[in-house]
């Protein structure tokens, strides 16, 4: 890897993070839930953005460095897979047992869901 593509990987990294943190902001305005349907909307988008990704990888529409930045940089910064275990765990400390359950659960099968559709989407052109 070389110290162009790092850092730009970094940079894209940051900016990810910083859509999450406004996605994340606008989402939980509106919808008024303990529910974290916020983290649950910005993984599954991710999951779907990264399975276009590679989907187009594959297909050789974009360059493996391109999908780096995207996939690993960006992506990596949007998506937050430890946000989402603390918040099931939370709910489970709440003793909403039944909201940890699903939000596990409809994280887990959403997100690959949406990873599969992405490839198929990313791979059919």
């Amino acid at each position: 890897m070389t110290l162009p593509l790092f850092l730009l990987i970094v940079v894209t990294g940051g900016l990810g993070a910083g859509v999450r943190f406004v996605v994340d902001g606008l989402i939980r305005s509106r919808v008024r839930t303990a529910f974290p349907w916020a983290t649950t909307v910005i993984n599954v988008s991710g999951s779907f953005a990264l399975g276009l990704i590679i989907g187009a990888t594959l297909s050789n529409l974009l360059s493996p460095e391109l999908a780096l930045v995207l996939g690993t940089g960006f992506l990596g910064g949007y998506t937050t897979f430890s946000t989402a275990s603390y918040e099931t765990v939370q709910l489970v400390r709440q003793r909403r047992f039944a909201a940890s359950f699903v939000s596990g659960v409809l994280m887990l099968v959403f997100s690959l869901t949406a990873a599969g559709l992405g490839l198929w989407l990313g791979s059919a052109f």
